[in-house]
């Protein structure tokens, strides 16, 4: 990790916003950003993939600890974390295969295909083990749906604007 003080700052910043704010939100009853998952988005991509699960579990296991829901968050921070070398390989190819990927230099349309499939890998496990019955599959989608298109819209905000530190490439 090319500056750990760096990734410290951004983990605690973004799960206090995350627990202090962003909880708070339930748009229409039922939509919620979830903007922490940008720690595990904006990680070196040439991460230990033993240090990135790692580093997601922490993440998800400490949104567990602040909203006492029994480990939703790190499991699905963990399959996240678990896919994302694949979502890497499928978003930016060759730059992801020969380690030269620079976030902040990459297409939108990858960047945006990134972050999108991403969110909806964490929204679609976190839903599926918050309802956790299959007759539900429909309020499964579109919870899915509609917070996973607002987590977009704030995680893209909020990384074009650099509130997330400087330095957030990933290398």
């Amino acid at each position: 990790m090319n500056n750990p003080f760096i990734h410290i700052v951004r983990f605690v910043v973004l799960i206090l916003l995350q627990v202090l704010l962003l909880n708070d939100i339930n748009f229409l009853g039922y939509i919620n950003p979830y903007l922490y998952i940008l720690f595990i988005i904006l990680l070196p991509a040439g991460i230990n993939q033993t240090r990135l699960l790692f580093f997601s579990f922490l993440l998800g296991i400490t949104v567990d600890m602040f909203e006492d829901s029994g480990g939703m968050h790190a499991c699905a921070c963990l399959l996240m974390a678990y896919v994302r070398p694949l979502i890497l390989r499928f978003s930016f190819g060759l730059s992801y295969d020969y380690q030269t990927l620079k976030f902040s230099k990459t297409p939108f349309g990858s960047r945006l295909t990134y972050i999108t499939l991403m969110v909806l890998v964490h929204h679609l496990t976190l839903f599926s083990l918050e309802i956790f019955n299959a007759s539900h599959i429909l309020s499964i989608l579109k919870n899915t749906l509609f917070s996973g298109v607002f987590s977009i819209l704030v995680i893209i905000t909020v990384s074009y604007t650099h509130l997330t530190l400087p330095t957030s490439d990933l290398v």
